[in-house]
């Protein structure tokens, strides 16, 4: 009998998505971070050269560092 409840829990466990979602969901998550993380490191890399070439191009010298 006890045997007979625990292959019906195993195998309620790997019938069961709802924990594969949450994991998927993580991971999309993840990757979203990253991608947005990577996105605003070239957006400021960016932004310092086009600001440090309009400082040049002034001659603001050293007020812009």
């Amino acid at each position: 009998m006890i045997i007979q409840a625990i292959k019906a829990s195993v195998l309620k466990f790997v019938k069961d998505e709802d924990g594969l979602t949450i994991v998927e969901y993580a991971v999309a998550g993840g990757l979203i971070t990253v991608g947005v993380a990577v996105a605003f490191t070239d957006l400021g890399t960016a932004v310092h050269t086009q600001i440090t070439a309009l400082c040049t191009a002034v001659g603001a010298g050293g007020a812009c560092g």
